[in-house]
């Protein structure tokens, strides 16, 4: 019988696998991820809102529903980057609250400056 040579792991010898991740921390993406999420959020509110219709129409159909939720997903993302409600801009202040990188004004000149 013949043996059979251990494979490398998929992970560490894989080029497409990043492994610098400092880009990941940074304010520019925390404001991107927020605001997706407003916009997913907006989105829920608009499937919620469309849920509770109260008669059935007279040319609905699922061609149309599928329109209509796409119509919706972008009108979410519109919303969430023109209009914000201020959940991102929430969101990004809990997340960065302690994360001194990542507050929107320069910590280190407001710390010099109150001694």
């Amino acid at each position: 019988m013949t043996t059979i040579p251990p494979l490398a792991s998929p992970i560490t010898s894989s080029p497409s696998v990043a492994t610098d991740t400092s880009r990941l921390a940074t304010k520019d993406n925390l404001a991107k991820a927020a605001a997706q999420f407003e916009a997913v959020f907006i989105n829920q509110m608009l499937k919620s809102a469309r849920a509770a219709k109260l008669d059935d129409g007279l040319f609905d159909s699922d061609a149309g529903d599928q329109f209509r939720d796409m119509q919706d997903a972008k009108l979410s993302e519109t919303i969430a980057l023109h209009t914000p409600m201020g959940i991102g801009k929430a969101l990004t202040d809990f997340l960065a609250k302690n994360r001194p990188e990542l507050k929107g004004g320069d910590a280190s000149a407001k710390g010099g400056e109150a001694k």
